[in-house]
């Protein structure tokens, strides 16, 4: 296990750290009951306009049409703070169950969408091509138990993304309907068919059994009331709603150890102002009802969440009030056991002009991190090598 100052001296010069007390580098072994959460930002959130680097003149350079005004940042310290649309996260910032994770990518980024999700979804290097999810060969090396539903569900898109490749998956709309679809494949008896149907219909049979497990038990009982309060609006805040209906069925023993949400719409080339806002508001509130819910559900402890998407935006704005393609990004980790603070290295804009940022933590270090950390497993084989966890986990 790495101590302190070897990963500072891993992670690289003028890494920015939250070092807390007491810090503990991993959980105790706990497996897959613990709950991975992965919302994607499909198109490419823009960073410097989410974790806003205010104090910065660059900033305000690089960005004399779409910058936060100074005035309407949630201030986290002298130099930075949260975009405003974000306020429903400053809870959870305050309860130190917030991560700001500074500056994520990889060594020799790609700025297509296709090719780029393609490497965050298979965590390859960039000129490696792999076919495989990284959480489907973690789930072949590492199995979930057999007990469980699935080894994952995704919610608001049709692309397994990190699953894809032969994991257990199940495209999830709402329970009921994704049940109702299930009952439709026609039992069949194998007899003297070939292996490959025999396959198919084993699959079809564990599909058929993933869909009557993730039913949603009814709220009937005061203790089951839903959360006070209004409920997200947006395909976010449905997806939401689904994941934690579906999760009510912990209570009846059965298991799931990945949930993947998208939110669309981040690739703001133009007027981006009023889009961006949009977005941050949905996720925020969405995110702010999902911890409400897991802690209802007594599982918040055991929830991780990272966000992601495929790149950043570039430091400077385009003409069209809005922001191109770009590398090094801003990043969420949440949860009850999550050591809040400053994760990376807040952008440095001096002598910027028309380039790109650097990163300062590789995102397979939170795959790494959700692996070895989260889950008590092995991430070596799965990520090609050895990529040093964050400190992001306490006991």
């Amino acid at each position: 296990m790495f101590k302190r100052r070897e990963f500072l001296k891993t992670a690289g010069a003028g890494l920015m750290l939250t070092v807390l007390p007491n810090l503990s580098w991993a959980l105790a072994p706990a497996g897959y009951k613990r709950l991975l959460v992965l919302v994607e930002l499909k198109g490419g959130n823009d960073g410097l306009n989410t974790v806003v680097p205010y104090g910065s003149a660059d900033y305000y350079r690089l960005r004399p049409g779409i910058a936060v005004a100074r005035e309407q940042v949630l201030q986290i310290n002298g130099d930075i703070g949260l975009h405003p649309s974000l306020a429903p996260l400053m809870p959870l910032w305050r309860d130190k169950q917030l991560a700001l994770l500074q500056g994520v990518g990889y060594p020799d980024p790609n700025l297509s969408h296709f090719r780029s999700i393609e490497i965050w979804d298979t965590a390859s290097a960039s000129q490696q091509y792999l076919s495989e999810g990284w959480l489907t060969r973690l789930f072949h090396e590492q199995p979930t138990p057999k007990s469980f539903a699935a080894d994952g569900v995704v919610l608001s898109s049709q692309v397994l993304g990190p699953l894809d490749g032969g994991a257990r998956a199940v495209v999830l709309s709402n329970p009921q309907d994704f049940a109702r679809q299930a009952k439709l494949v026609a039992d069949q008896q194998p007899g003297h068919a070939g292996a490959a149907l025999e396959h198919i219909l084993k699959v079809e049979g564990d599909i058929r059994q993933a869909a009557a497990s993730l039913a949603p038990l009814p709220r009937t009982a005061p203790s089951e009331a839903p959360t006070a309060g209004p409920k997200p609006n947006g395909g976010f805040g449905v997806a939401v709603r689904t994941l934690t209906d579906t999760l009510d069925t912990l209570a009846r023993g059965v298991d799931i150890a990945v949930a993947r949400i998208t939110l669309t719409g981040f690739d703001t080339h133009g007027n981006q102002q009023p889009v961006q806002a949009r977005l941050l508001a949905e996720l925020a509130d969405g995110l702010a009802q999902l911890k409400n819910e897991m802690a209802r559900l007594g599982r918040w402890d055991d929830t991780l969440l990272l966000t992601y998407a495929e790149f950043g935006r570039r430091p400077r704005e385009n003409g069209n009030r809005g922001t191109d393609h770009g590398t090094a990004n801003v990043h969420f980790a949440l949860g009850g056991r999550v050591n809040g603070g400053l994760y990376g290295q807040t952008p440095q804009l001096a002598g910027v002009s028309e380039g790109n940022l650097a990163h300062a933590i590789d995102f397979r270090q939170l795959y790494a991190t959700a692996i070895d950390g989260w889950w008590g497993k092995d991430s070596r084989n799965v990520l090609g090598g050895r990529f040093t966890p964050l400190p992001l986990l306490r006991g």
